[in-house]
């Protein structure tokens, strides 16, 4: 095989694994989440970019300690970011070809 030819596909490759990138990028951007905690008494809705969109609080929960309330919400903000993170690496093993492990660090965290 000729080199330039070689090096055109390759070439050609990265730039449809470029497009491919920044068309999960934007799906990530544009991923809503909800994380709930307590039952589903504190719900948290976020975006792929980890922005807070809806707090949603059962009316049960106004009489609770303020502390039972702040532990809540810290719950249901993990428990959506821990869905955003899944979201994230399924996308990106589309891309890949091949299934990213729990815990892996994706670029820009």
């Amino acid at each position: 095989m000729n080199s330039k030819a070689g090096l055109g596909d390759l070439m050609k490759k990265a730039q449809e694994m470029q497009k491919k990138m920044q068309e999960i990028q934007k799906q990530i951007a544009e991923m809503e989440v909800t994380g709930q905690s307590g039952g589903g008494l504190v719900k948290i809705t976020m975006t792929g970019q980890h922005y807070a969109k809806r707090v949603t609080l059962d009316p049960s929960l106004l009489t609770e300690e303020k502390t039972v309330i702040e532990d809540l919400i810290a719950a249901a903000i993990n428990d959506a970011s821990d869905k955003i993170e899944k979201g994230t690496r399924d996308r990106m093993s589309g891309l890949s070809g091949f299934k990213l492990p729990d815990g892996f660090d994706l670029p820009g965290k």
